[in-house]
């Protein structure tokens, strides 16, 4: 039997982990990223290459020496790097001695059939009722994490006490890791959201609003960008996402399986700025800008792995549509060198920035 990894992406590597499971496939988590991770990453990988190859690279040197011998991989396209990536660390492992099979997922830009070949190359002797069922399992969890995260980010902004609301959340992430069917996903759901809801909550706090906007993998991995959402949210910012993965695979799965655009709302605000696509992200994070400025927050924040081309013409484009939308922004990149130190100031300094600025406004106000 095949013994599969994967990356780890945020929350998704435990919905992931249970569809490996559901369609019988014997699963080698790879091991929480730690600096170790990054270290054999950054040792192995092209010294240029995107921050997120590295980490995953790092991964996958651990599961493989876990015992891992099959790694699955989504692919990309366009001008992106991470269409590259599968490639270039296949090579990289080799190169190394590891014995393996990759399978790299592509997005299906309406040519279904080649995924489905990789997914029954995959699943082997696994029945159609058994991998449908896994995958309806997979999309309610995939789903019940985002709420959960995304409520999470609503109650950590007003806590009463720093830290409860990470320890209800935790707990919470583990009732979804263990429900085996969308019957027991969604009891645990219900679960895990009043956990959140008994946190207590000092509602008397000035709570700023911030979007999260960039490339996906530095959005969606706490590692990987120094756990910005709880560093932000324990200073009494509530912060919203611009990228969760139901929504990502909604758009790259889904919809491109039926050659279907999606996000049309965020490419229609973007247009002013930017009508072309240029890879990964970098659309979307001017047209996520413009929407949060128009939805009365206080200010945006901009990750983006360093040399990540996409998010670089984001960046410049950046400071016009902070002028003619008026709202401020931070853009931040990423890499091993980061510190959290450092990170911490920088945002320190943009929260007590947007405080005086909302100040400012209600004495003009008044």
């Amino acid at each position: 039997m095949r013994k599969v990894t994967y990356p780890h992406l945020g929350t998704f590597s435990l919905a992931f982990e249970g569809l490996l499971a559901g369609l019988g496939l014997d699963v080698v988590p790879p091991p929480p990223i730690t600096k170790k991770t990054i270290d054999l990453g950054v040792l192995h990988a092209p010294e240029f290459a995107c921050f997120p190859l590295k980490i995953c690279l790092g991964n996958f040197i651990e599961a493989l020496e876990a015992g891992a011998d099959t790694i699955v991989m989504a692919g990309g396209t366009g001008p992106c790097r991470f269409g590259f990536y599968g490639v270039v660390q296949r090579e990289i492992l080799l190169d190394l001695g590891y014995n393996f099979e990759m399978l790299v997922l592509e997005p299906p830009q309406g040519q279904i059939k080649p995924v489905l070949d990789k997914a029954k190359a995959l699943c082997g002797k696994c029945s159609i009722g058994q991998a449908l069922r896994a995958l309806h399992t997979f999309w309610r969890k995939t789903k019940a994490l985002d709420c959960l995260h995304a409520q999470s980010l609503v109650v950590r902004a007003r806590e009463a006490r720093q830290g409860t609301t990470s320890k209800a959340y935790a707990q919470g992430l583990s009732l979804l890791k263990a429900a085996r069917t969308p019957g027991e996903v969604q009891k645990s759901l219900r679960e895990a959201l009043a956990l959140l809801a008994e946190v207590p909550q000092d509602h008397k706090k000035d709570i700023l609003k911030i979007g999260l906007v960039g490339e996906v993998y530095m959005l969606l991995e706490p590692y990987a960008n120094l756990q910005v959402e709880e560093i932000l949210g324990e200073m009494g910012v509530e912060v919203k996402r611009a990228v969760y993965l139901s929504d990502w695979i909604k758009e790259h799965v889904f919809l491109s399986s039926l050659y279907l655009p999606g996000g049309r709302s965020v490419k229609k605000a973007a247009a002013p700025y930017l009508e072309h696509f240029v890879g990964g992200h970098g659309r979307e994070s001017l047209g996520e800008t413009v929407r949060f400025a128009r939805e009365g927050f206080d200010g945006v924040i901009h990750i983006l792995p360093f040399t990540c081309t996409p998010e670089i013409v984001a960046q410049s484009i950046l400071p016009e549509v902070s002028r003619r939308e008026g709202i401020p922004y931070l853009s931040i990149p990423l890499d091993e060198q980061s510190g959290e130190a450092g990170f911490i100031t920088r945002l320190e300094a943009f929260v007590d920035l947007l405080h005086q600025r909302r100040r400012r406004k209600d004495k003009s106000i008044s």
